[in-house]
């Protein structure tokens, strides 16, 4: 398990972040204060509030969660 953050924005940044997790192998969650939604429901991302970052969780294997982090990387904020 890993975890990062992500800021998404926009709705079309909502729609490719859905599509990562869609191809993506891993189970995807996304965590909203006390809310879990699965990241590869666009519907689920759209329930949560968007204008501050949200935790990714990722389930798989290692070689899994490093392309979808490299597949959303866009959206992980400077540190």
């Amino acid at each position: 398990m890993s975890e990062f953050q992500v800021s998404l924005a926009s709705i079309e940044e909502v729609r490719q972040f859905v599509n990562a997790a869609t191809r993506s192998s891993c189970e995807v969650d996304v965590l909203s204060g006390r809310y879990v939604v699965d990241g590869k429901s666009i519907m689920g991302l759209f329930s949560l509030d968007l204008s501050h970052p949200v935790t990714i969780r990722l389930h798989g294997n290692d070689g899994d969660q490093a392309a979808f982090r490299q597949a959303v990387a866009a959206f992980i904020p400077a540190e």
